[in-house]
């Protein structure tokens, strides 16, 4: 456990799930973990109890990928978890494969409604339909542009075309809008949405405040995790876009909550210790800033510069790809707010430098 972890509290200490179990949390609120193919390699999915139209059952949040082995391990929580109920719906927080994979096979099965937010809802339709989307020959001349020569990384890039369907092979017809500040009742409980932005286009955090919980409780998706950063990246089809901004001032609308709320990551395990987490998250943000400012006031830097400046340790050529996004990620949010020029080069890259 490093320093920052040390401020934060784990009220079940070392307690996991097993594949296809669940622990309960707070009453019906159950914890599940399944195995996810990457270095990141788990992630947490939440089971809620609910009466929906008075039919008695679950609300499932977040899916996790399609792939035989998280279907494996979804039936073992149907034949052992759910307590022989049915899936009501089915609540996606953003629109990334490891949350929404699974989505079109629990909504069939249990002829369960999902609900989503739209701007995750139509990026995952369009996702699924793109071989380009999140790889392919534009992202790759994407990357040139921004200082990746290195063949082994725009092969990887390129080879990634059909990367998203690969994991999300379908996405449900149908779906139930989630808004910024919307309140579900779920088995009879307020959640209440709140959007968060830079990480996904729409993602959606829950949060209830029942005394029945014993405690307030915060489904956070990926927007506050308690070991790393969330990936913050600038993609293809927007390719000035502002993302870090976005997700540090979404950030901010978790202050208002309790600062005894138990928070329920979608990587990682359950803490309390909300506001002190999003402020190492800002104090983060702001120390890579200061860092990426420091080397373009050295000399112009491209995207592919930084990644040595922001990443301490060795990169595969996987990381490479995702850690490209995050560095450019950061000199849009300086560039944008005046902080950084940026010129075109004889090369045809990108380059960044003090304004």
């Amino acid at each position: 456990m490093n320093l920052l972890e040390e401020a934060l509290h784990y009220p079940l200490e070392k307690q996991l799930p097993d594949w296809g179990r669940s622990l309960e949390l707070a009453p019906g609120v159950r914890w599940l973990r399944m195995a996810l193919p990457f270095a990141l390699d788990h992630i947490n999915l939440w089971l809620l109890r609910d009466c929906l139209n008075g039919r008695e059952g679950w609300t499932v949040v977040d899916c996790c990928v399609d792939r035989p082995e998280s279907r494996a391990q979804w039936q073992a929580v149907i034949e052992q978890e759910l307590q022989g109920l049915p899936v009501l719906r089915v609540l996606a927080t953003h629109m990334h494969p490891d949350h929404l994979g699974l989505a079109h096979w629990l909504c069939e099965r249990f002829a369960a409604p999902l609900w989503i937010s739209l701007g995750d809802y139509q990026s995952a339709k369009l996702s699924a339909a793109s071989q380009d989307s999140f790889g392919g020959a534009a992202t790759a001349a994407f990357f040139k542009l921004h200082g990746v020569s290195s063949t082994e990384v725009l092969a990887e890039v390129v080879a990634r075309s059909g990367y998203y369907a690969s994991m999300v092979p379908q996405v449900p017809q149908q779906y139930t809008r989630l808004l910024d500040g919307h309140v579900l009742h779920i088995g009879g409980r307020p959640w209440r949405c709140i959007s968060g932005y830079g990480h996904a286009p729409e993602h959606m955090a829950l949060f209830c405040d029942d005394a029945a919980l014993g405690t307030p409780v915060l489904i956070s998706g990926d927007m506050v995790l308690p070991r790393i950063s969330t990936n913050i990246s600038v993609y293809t089809m927007e390719p000035e876009g502002n993302p870090l901004r976005l997700f540090l001032d979404s950030l901010d609308k978790f202050a208002p909550l309790p600062a005894h709320t138990l928070v329920l990551p979608s990587h990682g395990k359950p803490f309390v210790g909300l506001h002190e987490r999003v402020a190492q998250l800002h104090a983060h943000h702001a120390d890579r800033l200061a860092e990426v400012v420091q080397a373009c006031r050295g000399q112009p830097c491209c995207a592919m510069d930084i990644l040595p400046v922001m990443f301490k340790r060795t990169l595969d050529v996987h990381q490479t790809t995702f850690a490209v996004g995050e560095a450019l990620a950061h000199l849009n949010l300086l560039w944008l707010a005046g902080q950084l020029g940026r010129q075109l080069d004889a090369q045809g890259v990108f380059r960044f430098s003090a304004a």
